[in-house]
């Protein structure tokens, strides 16, 4: 990916004002990871607590660019198969069965057993050519004549021996099919990497990137952010959601509320007609805000005072 075909990178203003038109409210210093591992051909990993608009961020940047997203979800177990590619098994078995009854044609002719084989040898080097290839995720990244970008999200969920195929494909943009030989990328594809922090990286995968990490917003900025994804709320009620969720995340939660809740409390307020907050109020549409009832009931007691606070 160059940046003559891409100007939407050019810049780190050019970043902001372009996410901003997809409803992506970002700091300097995400619009400057993001610039800097475009133009250094990097990947970049992205840690944060959830909901802080991690994966959202590869998403807006696959809109920006016009390009297409490709996902890989982590998990334990990850394997080859699911990652990079796998064998049309069931294609194959089909072409076993025409070729075996094609036996006897095919080796019409044939002088010897050596001959014979010969014949059947050519076949099977059909059998695992690109035409029987499945590509997954990362070969499929790979593949695409104008880059791609490639998701690899939650990648602290895989395993250690996941990381080390990792490394391999994003050090040189290739991977080496036995069967078939080295596959090269055919433009390389914008890797963004994020994790949750569940556990460490190893040291070498975090060397291949930059790092990003993505904390909750500011205020000012979470202000921003309701604003561009739900308009109509009002100034001084978006200002006093958006204060009583901060206080919240203050407090000893199973689940802080993430900021795509704040933009789903916002759009809870914005349908029962409410101009400013209320105990009685946020204690009805609080279930929006924490996942957890023990959250929903420790918080209870708190929720005057909550709600004073982000009135003044």
């Amino acid at each position: 990916m160059h940046t003559q075909d891409f100007p939407q990178l050019a810049s780190v203003e050019k970043i902001q004002e372009g996410f901003e038109s997809f409803g992506y409210i970002c700091s300097d210093k995400i619009a400057t990871a993001v610039f800097l591992a475009f133009q250094l051909r990097k990947p970049i990993l992205v840690e944060g607590p959830p909901g802080v608009g991690k994966t959202e961020l590869a998403k807006t940047t696959a809109q920006l660019l016009e390009t297409p997203l490709i996902r890989l979800q982590c998990y334990e177990g990850l394997d080859e198969a699911k990652a990079l590619y796998e064998w049309k098994y069931g294609k194959q078995l089909l072409y076993t069965q025409v070729l075996k009854e094609k036996l006897g044609d095919l080796l019409q002719g044939a002088q010897g057993l050596a001959e014979s084989v010969e014949r059947l040898h050519q076949f099977g080097d059909i059998f695992y050519s690109e035409e029987f290839l499945e590509p997954r995720p990362l070969l499929k990244a790979m593949q695409q004549e104008r880059g791609a970008i490639l998701l690899i999200d939650e990648v602290d969920k895989s395993d250690y021996e996941f990381e080390s195929l990792l490394l391999e494909i994003l050090s040189d943009y290739q991977i080496s099919i036995p069967e078939i030989g080295t596959v090269k990328a055919r433009t390389s594809p914008m890797v963004f990497l994020t994790s949750n922090n569940t556990r460490d990286i190893s040291d070498a995968l975090k060397r291949r990137c930059l790092h990003l990490y993505i904390p909750f917003p500011t205020v000012e900025l979470e202000e921003r952010i309701v604003r561009s994804r739900v308009p109509d709320v009002e100034e001084h009620l978006r200002h006093q959601l958006v204060e009583f969720v901060h206080s919240l995340r203050q407090l000893d939660l199973k689940k802080i509320p993430a900021i795509s809740e704040t933009i789903d409390w916002a759009r809870s307020l914005l349908l029962l007609h409410a101009d400013q907050l209320e105990e009685e109020l946020v204690r009805s549409t609080l279930n929006v805000l924490l996942k957890f009832e023990d959250d929903i009931e420790s918080t209870d007691g708190e929720l005057g005072k909550l709600v004073r606070e982000a009135r003044e």
